[in-house]
């Protein structure tokens, strides 16, 4: 029944497509800049098309937590600055949907999901979100997403005020998480381009198994201010799209320095190229390019036949189209040994990182109902049924709560895992003088998000249930460029990506 319900509604989109000249499904970055010039679309025409779809849609998904009831009135203006004839960039008039932990100094909350944030007033837009409004978007509203950026140990794509989030294309598969709505809403055309956030895995998976791109940039490269934080050391912020072209366009807007995340982003501005992301965006990118196949990865263990078939021909079309594929090497010898002590140490530094860094945000506000990690502890204990205390819990709460700062013991897992990634990755990179590794979806992400190193996800293709399945470059800090090339090539040649079916 919903599935006929979905048919019937995008037959109805299919006709306004037609009156208006427009097609909006699946529309591009670069489409919606060529339908306001030549006069087939406005900026408010695709915000009514994409409310309506999260009207028709959201009830079966639960990828958009809240829209921005300020959105048309937002489209309206850009629609008039376009009319006086103001020059306007690639976001200009289009509807960005950020997720729930980005802050914006608007009638939106900004909540993690979580009902203790609900209220809350924020002192300004995050760093990212006050460049997109330069950029003259329009933000359309908040996404879903796994509650406290899956800090709470809940289902991928659950939260309190969110519900469930459910993968577009199988909705009994895991949309995963954090960025669950960001990449659900990206897939299923409920926004035109949305951002996410991610410390380990929460772009790059969520963007994998919905069948979009994700960008994960080196960490700093885009200002955290005004995010939701976990871990200052890993978190980062990038876009997920539909295309990769889509993808760099939003990251050309929101990289740059920020003074209120002055150490990361000063750090990371230097990686930022003249001229902007756009450039790479080349069908050659493959072109003397050096890639490698860590071990360990693509394996009958973890993938189906069809996967494994799909994974070796696109490797193989990376040779043709003039890369030198390295196969065969270890960033460790004993590959499930290092990453379960990456991620311990990970933990030991992040129960630490959080406390304090969420402590930082919730007192930079100008209201809320909760000003600590106790508060939100205790909030959690006083509603326990609105926020499933008995089926979740809050087990990483009250480890952080017991914390004291960066003392030795955190100092020493920093180390440890600066050393291991020094003497994996990195070093296997240089010693190969490779260009980037390339990962089935999300699996390499604990060694790009320790190192705070640049992953783009591309779609790669379903698998025999229909779920789909990404094909991840990864690289050294500052990488982006050579990234993009590649992942823009890749998707040139493999054009796998399909809208999504809603098949239960």
């Amino acid at each position: 029944m919903a599935q006929r319900r979905l048919l019937l509604a995008i037959m109805a989109l299919a006709a306004v497509a037609a009156a208006t000249g427009f097609e909006f499904h699946e529309a591009t970055v670069d489409a919606i800049q060529l339908g306001f010039s030549n006069g087939s679309l406005t900026s408010t025409a695709l915000v009514r098309f994409y409310l309506d779809q999260i009207t028709r849609l959201n009830p079966l998904l639960h990828a958009v937590i809240e829209v921005n009831p300020d959105a048309l009135a937002q489209a309206a203006r850009a629609d008039d600055e376009r009319a006086t004839g103001r020059r306007c960039g690639p976001l200009h008039g289009v509807p960005v949907l950020l997720k729930d932990n980005i802050a914006t100094r608007d009638r939106l909350n900004t909540t993690a999901g979580s009902f203790a944030l609900l209220g809350s007033v924020v002192p300004r837009d995050a760093g990212v979100a006050a460049r997109l409004r330069a950029a003259g978007a329009v933000i359309l509203g908040k996404a879903s997403l796994t509650e406290w950026s899956a800090y709470r140990p809940a289902p991928n794509g659950w939260s309190a005020r969110g519900g469930q989030t459910l993968n577009p294309y199988v909705r009994s598969f895991t949309p995963c998480g954090s960025s669950s709505g960001s990449a659900v809403a990206a897939a299923a055309n409920m926004a035109a381009v949305t951002l996410g956030t991610e410390t380990d895995g929460s772009i790059l998976c969520p963007a994998s198994l919905n069948s979009v791109v994700g960008i994960k940039p080196t960490v700093g490269l885009t200002s955290r201010a005004g995010v939701v934080p976990i871990s200052p050391r890993q978190d980062s912020v990038g876009p997920i799209c539909r295309t990769v072209s889509d993808a760099v366009h939003v990251l050309d807007a929101i990289v740059g320095y920020d003074a209120l995340d002055a150490e990361a982003t000063g750090a990371a501005s230097k990686y930022i190229p003249n001229g902007g992301y756009g450039q790479f965006l080349r069908m050659d990118g493959f072109k003397g390019k050096r890639i490698g196949i860590p071990n360990g990865f693509f394996t009958q263990e973890i993938f189906e036949k069809k996967q494994l078939r799909a994974y070796q021909k696109h490797i193989q079309l990376m040779r043709k189209h003039g890369a030198m594929v390295i196969e065969n090497i270890d960033i460790a010898k004993n590959l499930t040994e290092v990453q379960n002590v990456l991620f311990s140490n990970e933990h030991i530094a992040m129960i630490a990182e959080f406390k304090l860094s969420l402590n930082a945000y919730l007192s930079d506000l100008l209201y809320s109902p909760v000003r600590s990690l106790a508060d939100v502890i205790a909030f959690n204990k006083a509603h326990p049924v609105e926020e499933r205390l008995k089926d979740f819990g809050q087990p990483y709460f009250i480890e952080a709560e017991k914390t004291n700062g960066i003392g030795p013991v955190e100092k020493a897992s920093i180390q440890h895992l600066n050393k291991l990634s020094a003497d994996g990755l990195e070093k296997l990179m240089r010693m190969h003088q490779l260009d980037a590794i390339v990962t089935p979806n999300d699996n390499g992400r604990v060694f790009f998000a320790v190192s705070g190193m640049p992953a783009i996800t591309v779609p790669a293709g379903y698998d025999s249930q229909g779920v789909p399945f990404g094909t991840c470059f990864g690289g050294l800090k500052g990488y982006e460029p050579r990234l993009i090339e590649m992942a823009y090539a890749y998707e040139q040649a493999t054009k796998v990506r399909m809208m999504p079916g809603f098949k239960m």
